[in-house]
């Protein structure tokens, strides 16, 4: 067989495997394990998530217990897919190494009793190589054996698998200290690091504990109706289309459409929304939300594992795929660091003895610190913990933030762009004005538009559809020749005859006189400013200009015109508004008062974007923006101020969203598009988020370099006293390694506090102070 034709079949018969690794809980961990699986036969790409404790592998012919014996030789515990994918963050006090540590602790108690405050209870027991053992010394071999074996085992792992890493170096040091005739180092080096590590699994299982939090939502089972017949089945096992029943306090255990019933349903573990929201029937809801006060019968449009629920839950164990600056910048640090520390403590130990005939006891004992100092622990997780804590806490509170690198961005961003319509505005557009022109009637002008408009996928189209259904107006002939004129409008063909609707602009090039065009008699039913605009003295009847009156007037009112008519009559204008959120002018304030530069960008009109912009409070705006010229604003302000947050839609916005550091989609919920092309979602039409994305990113960021700075100092600190004498094991092991572990782990853990805030409750802050 050729080696193309082993590539093809390779590729056909490659699977991905996925197991849960619970004891991989930092990167030097996840190098071991990566290590190991490449010495498997048939595995391929290799994808280690240490803040998850998973491990995905893409194998081509590759047998799933050849995959987890290679993790399980490298040290670690492995729990297959189908099973538990979180253990209890409570379990690691019940385990075998617990329990070693915990005998290994009390040997070390009793011998420093010994040794130290009844002496006179500490004989000698026998001599080895001119050596005396006394009781105490065999008590801190022993506590050494019982609670160092698994470290002296993983270090054992680590030369397999050629890890430079932290068990390598502390069972180098447990056995140097035994065998110097050094047991009580010895055995506080492998009572205390095992605390550690102790102490650090159970504070990662803890962090994970969010992830299991949302995997909870998701309900275990399903009430179908089969046959005529309600019956109980795994949520994993209904079909789409098939019907489910919820009653009052249960979850929804898939994404559907209400078909039979009504209830007020709790969408907060999706959107972040803490009013329950009316569903009827014909309306969506999501798998892991709750029906609060009625009955309902749900037709399931996806399944389980195909859920909103299920997707955010994948996107967020999957966001630490891609790492941070910060991130890459600790693993180059760490890959030198090590390595130097390592060849320090070597010529510390040896050094002085050699060339000054100094106390080899002394000088091993300093080199034995280095060594323990030279293990960047609490270094290397100082990030991912943070970046899992800050993704998981604003997952609970409907934002999606898709990798450690958004996060990271949003918070070292200084520039906040924004879209209109539907982000600022509601989305929800309605008709307004029907302005009839030059012999046409109401009927034909929104008849004609409506039906050009139904192949249109922007908002304004379909509002401009609806109201055209809502009142009947059909079109009478034949549509074809549809076309999306970028920025401008819609083109297409009615039996044969060019039609336009668009912005005024695109019939300004096409050569029709707009500066005095005639009212059809009663075209113009709603009234306002545009009634005494009209020109009754035209001797051919009621004459505007349409640029200068109809369409200045009604972008004066905030409301976006549109005109429609042929490559050679204009049938009319046609004028849409919608309703800026309720909570969009507090959004921007608080966005203002964090510090941020606000800028709006649309492809409204001026009118209609200055009037927007002095509503919600917006110093600065661009109108008239085709696609283009978005993505060119965008280039500027990162110019000008740095990184971009670019906030919109999600798939009207998209090529913004992609240009700008980081794209965030409003409203994403149930929403393919947003959810994949969008760096962050927030899920809920619900501005009140975007402040709380920003204010959270900037206090991960602030935890971040807080854990960086701590650790790099603290390893300084000890490194420099370490030398002298003045740091000892102890002083390593419970500062730089167990405290410092604790530390920043807790530190990051500060970051699930961060709350979204309402203007409520700042009104009520504010009416206190």
């Amino acid at each position: 067989m050729s080696e193309q034709d082993r590539s093809t079949s390779s590729a056909a018969d490659s699977r991905t495997l996925e197991v849960s690794v619970p004891e991989m809980d930092c990167p030097t961990c996840a190098g071991k394990v990566e290590n190991a699986l490449e010495d498997v036969p048939g595995v391929g790409e290799i994808e280690t998530q240490p803040a998850a404790g998973r491990v995905t592998v893409t194998a081509a012919g590759a047998d799933e217990g050849a995959v987890l014996a290679a993790i399980e030789d490298a040290g670690y515990e492995v729990t297959p897919s189908d099973g538990d994918r979180f253990r209890d963050p409570g379990a690691v006090w019940r385990s075998r190494r617990a329990l070693g540590t915990a005998i290994g602790g009390a040997f070390v108690t009793i011998g420093m009793a010994l040794a130290f405050v009844f002496t006179g209870g500490n004989p000698a027991l026998f001599e080895v190589a001119g050596r005396t053992f006394e009781l105490s010394h065999v008590l801190f071999i022993l506590a050494a054996a019982v609670a160092g074996t698994p470290i002296i085992e993983n270090g054992y792992y680590s030369v397999g698998n050629r890890s430079l890493d932290i068990d390598l170096l502390m069972a180098i040091g447990i056995l140097a200290s035994v065998a110097a005739h050094h047991p009580f180092e010895g055995a506080m080096l492998a009572v205390l690091f095992s605390v550690a590590e102790l102490l650090e699994r159970f504070s990662m299982d803890r962090a994970r504990d969010s992830l299991r939090e949302l995997m909870d939502l998701s309900p275990e089972t399903a009430t179908v109706e089969r046959d005529g017949e309600e019956r109980v089945v795994p949520a994993s096992e209904v079909a789409v289309g098939q019907t489910v029943v919820v009653r009052p306090g249960e979850k929804i255990p898939v994404d559907g459409v209400v078909c039979e019933g009504q209830s007020a349903i709790n969408q907060a573990p999706i959107t972040g929304e803490s009013v329950p929201v009316d569903k009827a029937a014909g309306e969506e809801v999501f798998a892991g939300t709750i029906a609060e006060s009625g009955y309902l019968e749900v037709e399931a449009t996806s399944r389980a594992d195909d859920s909103s629920l299920a997707r955010i839950i994948e996107l967020v164990e999957s966001a630490e795929r891609e790492k941070t600056d910060r991130e890459q910048f600790v693993d180059r640090f760490a890959g030198v660091y090590t390595p130097l520390v390592v060849v320090a403590a070597v010529a510390l130990a040896v050094g002085p003895p050699l060339v000054a005939g100094a106390s080899w006891n002394t000088w091993f004992l300093r080199g034995l610190t280095l060594l323990v100092i030279a293990c960047p622990c609490a270094f290397v997780i100082s990030t991912p913990v943070s970046v899992v804590s800050g993704i998981t806490s604003a997952a609970k509170n409907g934002v999606l933030i898709k990798g450690g690198k958004h996060l990271e961005g949003v918070g070292g961003s200084s520039v906040v762009a924004v879209d209109k319509t539907g982000t600022l505005t509601t989305g929800d557009l309605s008709v307004t004005d029907v302005i009839a022109l030059d012999g046409a009637d109401e009927s034909e002008v929104l008849g004609r538009a409506g039906a050009i408009e139904r192949r249109s996928e922007h908002p304004i189209g379909a509002a401009i559809a609806a109201e055209a259904d809502e009142r009947g107006f059909d079109l009478d002939g034949d549509l074809e020749e549809f076309e999306a004129l970028s920025g401008r409008g819609v083109r297409a063909e009615i039996d044969g005859k060019p039609h336009y609707v668009g912005k005024p602009d695109l019939f300004a090039d096409l050569g029709l006189e707009l500066e005095h065009t005639h009212v059809t008699d009663g075209g113009h039913p709603i009234g306002g400013p545009i009634l005494e605009s009209v020109d009754e003295q035209c001797p051919e009847g009621d004459c505007i200009d349409v640029l200068d009156e109809a369409v200045a007037a009604l972008e004066a009112e905030g409301k976006t015109a549109v005109l429609v008519g042929t490559d050679d009559r204009l049938l009319g204008v046609v004028g849409v508004a919608d309703a800026v959120r309720p909570e969009a002018a507090w959004a921007v304030s608080r966005l203002y008062g964090q510090g941020l530069e606000v800028v709006m960008l649309t492809g409204d009109n001026e009118g209609t974007a200055r009037a927007i912009a002095e509503e919600v409070g917006i110093e600065e705006y661009h109108a008239d923006l085709l696609p283009g010229e978005k993505l060119e604003e965008i280039r500027r302000l990162e110019a000008e101020y740095g990184d971009v947050v670019m906030v919109g839609d999600g798939i009207n916005d998209a090529p913004a969203l992609a240009t700008a550091t980081v794209g965030v989609a409003m409203g994403a919920a149930g929403t393919d598009t947003a959810l994949e092309t969008a760096d962050v979602a927030l899920m809920g039409d619900d501005l009140t988020r975007l402040p709380y994305l920003t204010r959270l990113s900037r206090r991960a960021n602030g935890v971040i370099k807080q854990n960086i700075a701590s650790s790099l100092a603290v390893k300084a600190v000890l490194a420099a006293g370490a030398p002298f004498g003045i740091v000892t094991v102890i002083h390593a092991v419970v500062i730089g390694d167990m405290g410092m572990s604790l530390g920043v782990t807790g530190n990051a853990m500060r970051l699930s506090g961060v709350e979204p805030e309402t203007p409520e409750e700042t009104l009520l802050s504010e009416s206190r102070d």
